[in-house]
């Protein structure tokens, strides 16, 4: 039996409501279909469908391979995939603490294809979904509109998370946890 999992960068709670109000301020309402801010995260590696061996190899891998040392995780501004004038997904940035969650992703994408995943073929962006726009949109007087987003954060642990697709969208539920 397998999972839909997913590696991330979970929030905190002060940083989940902070930027909740942060938006609703800036933008009111956003474009398309907005993630639920319980579903906030940063994903460091998706993985999909995911056996009990895999899950406790990619566990173990992070165990012993993880040198990030905790860091301070630091947010940026809006901006769009695949560009601004034609988004599909709008998303928060990261500034703060940019290499450490690029060397954790790094670190996670070596686990994921030492437990027999096929390599990512894209590269790491590190961002926060916040909406999902079908179909597309121009969101750039949005970006332009919304300055940068405060807060900070102290990371200390990266979250593996369990992925219930339903007909109210996704459902998350932490599986394990590995500590910097």
């Amino acid at each position: 039996m397998s999972e839909r999992l997913f590696v991330a960068v979970a929030l905190s709670d002060e940083v989940r409501h902070g930027l909740a109000s942060f938006l609703m301020e800036h933008t009111m309402r956003l474009p398309g279909r907005p993630t639920p801010p319980d579903n906030w995260h940063l994903t460091l590696r998706f993985l999909g469908p995911t056996g009990a061996v895999q899950r406790d190899r990619i566990l173990e891998f992070l165990d012993d391979h993880l040198t990030v040392e905790p860091f301070t995780l630091g947010f940026d501004t809006l901006g769009a995939f695949p560009k601004p004038s034609r988004a599909t997904v709008l998303w928060l940035g990261v500034d703060r603490g940019r290499s450490e969650v690029a060397s954790a992703a790094a670190v996670c994408e070596a686990a994921a294809v030492s437990a027999g995943f096929d390599p990512e073929d894209r590269p790491f962006h590190p961002h926060l979904t916040l909406s999902r726009i079908r179909p597309p949109q121009d969101v750039r007087g949005l970006i332009d509109r919304v300055p940068r987003f405060p807060l900070t954060m102290r990371v200390d642990r990266l979250t593996l998370y369990r992925s219930e697709l339903g007909r109210d969208g996704a459902r998350y539920e932490v599986v394990d946890e590995v500590l910097l």
